[in-house]
């Protein structure tokens, strides 16, 4: 595994970390603080390219826009693609691959070796030219200065959008995968696709209608208001759970404030909450590919696991996913056997910071570790390998962001949670065939929509 220097000095600068041990915020000197914007992204990526000119330098030359994109605000148009001309610089394969493990997870090589003949992965050139707006830019700069970790990193104090933009271990890490500045509401209607290795896949459909208050661009998201985000999703496919209304509460302090989540069945008209929701319980429709706690690589608490900071790799990651997520493909242009379609995949070299999870001990998960590669520009989880209680990999995991005009930021696309030893796989998120792609700050959704009372009236 090869680590950058800045990587490694953090790395070494990590305390060996054990079921026991504790995470106390390292608050950044005013002066490491003013690298922000400077020699640092005004998030905390590295502006410069790396040596050998494979990583370009950070241009985020556009705001609200991209080039080709004749987007209409709040529409719903599906993304189109920017660099559609061009053409893979290197295509990675089976037979090639020791040239450039370096630069791969071992769930990268392990499809690779599994699938020889079908899997590769197409190499485009690198593009750093999108940025967030200057509130997010000021918030991360006044969470450098003032946010701190609480109740052992359960929780944190300071703005919801990127609470450590300098981090200095795990948890901070952590907590910054959980808030990067996402969007403040969306609505939008996607599909769940679980392809068995008989071809055959069984579809599943929701509608989302979010809001997160840790990313209003109206007001300053203080964690005083203890709830970072609320979901409402109602399952539209399979016919049988057509109806079936969850909706959960996502706090800022897991430690005083637990999740909460109910579920309204149309069946019954009765709403029930749900107490414990999330961790390893299975994703309804996913064949048991996929774990609640997933979506998005990871959600939820951080109890169970003990969080490491590894360090910077420079990794081949989904990258600039318009074409992934366009309208004009089919599901069945992506959803091939085995893996999803190589073709409708963008990969560029970019630095990730490495996060390693490993289960505590006294703490049940089906994952025994787990290790999220965490895309520098955006803190944005693009990558995972999971393994199993006995240390084996057994998943690989990816989602296609692309940036998004409707809020000047990065919207996660399709995501693919690839089983290394069943062969089965689901796609989870997709939009490619809705009619509508998702609608994204629009602001019209208030938290009384988001109660057990909203719930129950949603089947009158």
């Amino acid at each position: 595994m090869t680590i950058t220097r800045t990587g490694l000095m953090l790395a070494v600068a990590v305390t060996a970390q054990c079921g026991l041990s504790t995470y106390a915020s390292a608050e950044v000197s005013a002066q490491e603080a003013a690298k922000l914007g400077k020699e640092l992204t005004c998030v905390g990526a590295e502006q410069a390219g790396n040596a050998e000119g494979t990583i370009p330098p950070y241009t985020g030359k556009y705001l609200g826009e991209v080039p080709g994109w004749q987007h209409v605000k709040f529409s719903g148009d599906h993304p189109v693609d920017p660099y559609a001309a061009e053409k893979p610089i290197a295509v990675i394969t089976a037979q090639n691959m020791s040239q450039y493990e370096a630069h791969l997870t071992e769930g990268q090589k392990a499809l690779l070796k599994k699938y020889p003949t079908t899997y590769k992965m197409n190499i485009y050139p690198g593009h750093r030219d999108f940025r967030y707006p200057d509130y997010v830019c000021r918030r991360a700069m006044d969470n450098a200065l003032h946010a701190k970790l609480v109740n052992d990193g359960a929780g944190f104090t300071g703005l919801g959008q990127v609470p450590f933009p300098i981090p200095k271990n795990g948890m901070e890490l952590l907590w910054n995968h959980q808030l990067p500045a996402r969007a403040w509401t969306e609505e939008k209607t996607s599909d769940l696709a679980s392809v068995l290795p008989n071809d055959s896949i069984g579809w599943g459909r929701a509608l989302a209608r979010n809001l997160s208050p840790a990313n209003s661009p109206v007001v300053d998201p203080s964690t005083d208001g203890k709830i970072q985000s609320l979901s409402n999703n109602m399952t539209l496919k399979p016919a049988r759970d057509n109806g079936t209304l969850n909706i959960a509460h996502e706090p800022y302090n897991f430690a005083t404030d637990a999740r909460q989540a109910w579920t309204y069945s149309p069946s019954t008209r009765r709403v029930r909450q749900l107490p414990g929701y999330g961790y390893d319980q299975p994703m309804i429709g996913t064949n048991g590919t996929m774990t609640v706690d997933e979506d998005r690589l990871y959600n939820g608490s951080p109890e169970r696991y003990t969080w490491k900071l590894i360090g910077k790799r420079e990794i081949y990651t989904p990258a600039n996913a318009f074409k992934a997520n366009a309208g004009t493909l089919k599901y069945a242009d992506i959803l091939t056997p085995n893996h999803p379609n190589p073709d409708v995949m963008r990969y560029e070299l970019r630095r990730v910071w490495v996060l390693q999870a490993d289960l505590k001990e006294g703490f049940r998960h089906v994952y025994g570790k787990r290790v999220l590669f965490i895309d520098e520009d955006t803190w944005n989880s693009v990558l995972a390998d999971n393994y199993d209680a006995r240390g084996q990999l057994w998943k690989h995991a990816m989602v296609n962001y692309y940036y998004h005009p409707d809020m000047s930021g990065w919207q996660a696309g399709s995501q693919f949670f690839m089983d290394l030893n069943s062969g089965q796989y689901t796609g989870y998120g997709m939009t490619n065939e809705s009619k509508k792609g998702p609608i994204l700050n629009e602001g019209k959704y208030t938290p009384d929509q988001y109660t057990a009372d909203a719930a129950r009236a949603s089947g009158r």
